[in-house]
């Protein structure tokens, strides 16, 4: 039961890595102009926005170890399949080191949703 608890909270830590490494890659590709997105000045709700998406998967490393089962697997399903959508709507448009890199994050998420609906079954 703990192992699978455990598993998540390493896949969401990868997820993060995941986008962590993509944003450090735009900065060193020459790929990111500060204050700005494609071109666009960025304001502080969409700074405060940003940081609401990039801070779920911390938390669901922490929700992950602390909540048990059947919540645990249901949170775990529904932020997955939130991510997933979300970076498959974003996917267009993005250099190939980014798409390889969200591909990865679907993986993470596809893995996400059947440990949990695995243990959510057993």
């Amino acid at each position: 039961m703990e192992d699978v608890k455990i598993i998540l909270a390493f896949i969401w830590v990868a997820t993060m890595l995941c986008f962590l490494l993509g944003d450090v890659l735009r900065i060193y590709a020459g790929d990111f102009k500060s204050g700005e997105i494609g071109g666009k000045p960025v304001s502080h709700k969409m700074y405060f926005g940003m940081a609401i998406i990039m801070v779920i998967p911390i938390v669901m490393v922490v929700l992950t170890v602390i909540l048990d089962f059947p919540v645990n697997g249901w949170v775990n399903i529904i932020v997955a399949i939130f991510f997933f959508v979300f970076n498959l709507i974003g996917i267009k448009g993005y250099k190939a080191y980014d798409v390889f890199l969200l591909v990865v994050s679907f993986i993470f998420n596809t893995l996400t949703v059947w440990y949990a609906v695995t243990r959510l079954l057993a």
